[in-house]
């Protein structure tokens, strides 16, 4: 791996001329805190050598211009809950905050738009845009925690992405402060615009590898006056999946559509304190319509109705906010039962969902982990939460393998992707290099070179240290 420079205590006393004696830590408490992010695998975590914290965009600017000059490797964090190894300083180096930069600087009911700063947290953004009777489509289930230039960073899906897109699809403008500490303002809320290169877009889910995003201007929208959640539920996984793509065919444009697997409908049961129902033999999918109307939702509730009951549902129900309790608390009902896990993020095309989910599914059962699958199933995306539990360290490392050997090559086959939303971080950047278009590759490689020669910002993370 290449070798950095440290950060010598001349380098500490310039950090603190930038953002302020406060706001720059060197002691053992904030070294061992931002270690790591959700990443339960000690064997994962890098110590940086200081922790900062700017309050603005000319701050962030600054600490990249000193980097560059002292060769030191900066990790951009916002709130710490990338699940890739994305916030882990895999390098050492500095781990610079953005939970400073927190504000929310204007809602405009009239132009539907919000600015904030990169660091407010993604469920104030919600909030703010509420208030006004408008509507923040980007709803990763993380809402409550993350920020929301994380969600930028990475691309962020969530439970909502099948009606509105991802993170990217919310996004007017940004703010981003490039590795060599210059600062560009990007894209527009012009409806259109063909003047030279998508810019803000390939900043936007690169990691932070590209650019540190310090104010965004997201897309606003109108708020639907009619919302349902439904809950049906199925004995036979097959058919649980196989629901989707009718649904989708059909016309009914629902806002989401996820699915839990009876392993999933168990765990978070027991760790929310909650039944819905079919708890020892159920898979769930919990589907949301909404609509201007209130004719329509009731036409499509007597459909989905019809359809779910026609393709295997056992039981379908309006569902209040216990079922999406039981959605939220996936992970963290998985981290009770192992404290080394990994969650993968395969997305593949929306009419090979189901197929993907009931072969990895079965492959998975032939090794000695415990798989527990998630799907947004609306958008193609699955997630597997693999356990280690009580294996060995090599017994772990050679069944995972094992598994992601097959089950990489499947997604590929089946025409999808590593990753839906989670991103590459540092713990798939092998994978991706194996995996991806050469010509794809090419074109990264470049581009990362090209802005940021001394691979000082965010280095092991979707691209292998150069």
């Amino acid at each position: 791996m290449k070798t950095y420079e440290p950060i010598t205590e001349e380098i500490v006393g310039k950090l603190k001329k930038i953002v302020g004696d406060k706001f720059v830590w060197t002691d053992e408490d904030h070294l061992e805190q931002y270690k790591t992010d959700e990443e339960t695998d000690p064997r994962k975590f890098h110590r940086p050598e200081a922790v900062v914290a700017p309050a603005s965009t000319e701050e962030v600017a600054a600490i990249l211009k000193l980097a560059n000059a002292a060769r030191f490797p900066v990790t951009p964090r916002s709130g710490g809950t990338s699940v890739s190894d994305g916030a882990i300083p895999v390098c050492g180096g500095l781990v610079l905050l953005m939970e400073r930069m927190d504000k929310i600087l204007e809602v405009s009911p009239e132009g539907m738009y919000l600015k904030a700063q990169a660091g407010a947290r993604t469920g104030d953004v919600q909030q703010a845009a509420r208030q006004q009777g408008l509507f923040y489509a980007g709803d990763p289930c993380s809402a409550d925690s993350c920020l929301i230039g994380g969600n930028l960073a990475t691309n962020a899906g969530g439970d909502k992405a099948v009606r509105y897109g991802t993170t990217r699809n919310q996004v007017h403008a940004i703010e981003v402060v490039l590795p060599n500490g210059e600062i560009a303002h990007l894209g527009t809320r012009s409806k259109k615009n063909t003047t030279g290169y998508c810019l803000d877009q390939l900043v936007i889910g690169s990691e932070g590898t590209l650019g540190i995003i310090t104010e965004v201007t997201l897309k606003l929208l109108p708020q639907a006056p009619y919302k349902s959640d439904v809950l049906a539920i199925f004995t036979d996984q097959d058919k649980a999946t196989g629901i989707v793509p009718v649904l989708l065919r059909e016309g009914l444009n629902p806002t989401s559509v996820e699915f839990m697997d009876n392993a999933f409908v168990r765990a978070s049961s027991d760790y929310s304190k909650l039944n819905l129902g079919h708890y020892e033999d159920g898979s769930y999918v919990i589907l949301t319509l909404e609509t201007f109307d209130e004719e329509e939702m009731d036409r499509k509730l007597i459909k989905l109705d019809e359809l779910c009951q026609a393709n295997g549902a056992v039981e379908v129900g309006m569902a209040d906010d216990r079922v999406w309790t039981l959605r939220k608390n996936c992970l963290e009902s998985t981290r009770v039962l192992s404290k080394v896990m990994t969650s993968d993020d395969f997305v593949v095309p929306l009419d090979k969902i189901a197929r993907t989910i009931n072969e990895l599914s079965r492959e998975a059962q032939n090794y000695p982990f415990r798989v527990f699958t998630l799907a947004h199933a609306g958008d193609g995306n699955l997630h597997f939460s693999i356990l280690k539990g009580d294996l060995s360290d090599e017994e772990w490392e050679q069944a995972l393998d094992a598994f992601h050997a097959k089950a990489y090559q499947y997604v590929y086959a089946m025409g999808g992707k590593l990753s839906g939303e989670h991103g590459i971080g540092a713990k798939k950047v092998k994978q991706l290099a194996a995996l991806a278009d050469p010509g794809e590759l090419y074109m990264m490689q470049t581009i990362k070179k090209a802005l940021d020669p001394l691979d000082i910002l965010n280095p092991g993370k979707v691209l292998a240290v150069y």
